[in-house]
């Protein structure tokens, strides 16, 4: 069974990007890679079981079970060693980053407050696209009154686009709501 969104891809967006970029060949065209979904913990200096709770939240937003990532420098004025636990990522892949991108755009993003659109800015001239959320309560799969502290997680979204206006095309297609500034 294929998610909606990839069906989406194949018979709408496809036929699109084919006229819009002027490719003949539909191995060309860009798609969606993968969705990383990492939190920095940075309160895990001092509180171990921030780790526990953020691990918890990030498993139930994703539905896949996080890394843990670890300080790759010493800094001594964040009191941060090499080796510690400073915060956990995710990379979906498949299905579930069609159903993850779907969740996010069609339910999460439209529970924001005064939400007008994301930003053309957040690109990062190879075709990926980064967004910041500040708090993970947005997300339904999270009881409010389980979470211990509002966190907030970065989303990325790679994708297989030689350049921004290739991702701005497959992006917007897809259905990403972007700011019509």
């Amino acid at each position: 069974m294929t998610s909606r969104l990839k069906e989406r891809y194949l018979t709408e967006v496809v036929p699109q990007l084919k006229a819009r970029l002027g490719y003949n060949n539909v191995m060309q065209l860009p798609k969606l890679e993968k969705i990383v979904i990492s939190i920095g913990l940075g309160e895990a200096v001092q509180n171990p079981k921030a780790l526990e709770a953020a691990e918890g939240d990030l498993t139930i937003i994703s539905g896949q079970h996080p890394v843990i990532t670890r300080a790759k420098k010493s800094v001594a004025s964040f009191k941060v060693r090499t080796g510690m636990s400073i915060g956990m990522m995710v990379t979906l892949r498949g299905k579930r980053m069609y159903d993850f991108f779907d969740k996010l755009v069609n339910v999460v993003l439209p529970r924001f407050r005064d939400f007008r659109g994301l930003t053309m800015d957040s690109f990062d001239g190879r075709g990926n696209y980064s967004l910041g959320i500040r708090e993970q309560i947005v997300f339904p799969e999270i009881d409010y009154a389980k979470v211990d502290k509002v966190r907030g997680l970065q989303v990325t979204i790679v994708t297989t686009a030689k350049n921004d206006d290739e991702a701005r095309s497959l992006l917007g297609l897809v259905g990403m709501p972007f700011r019509k500034d």
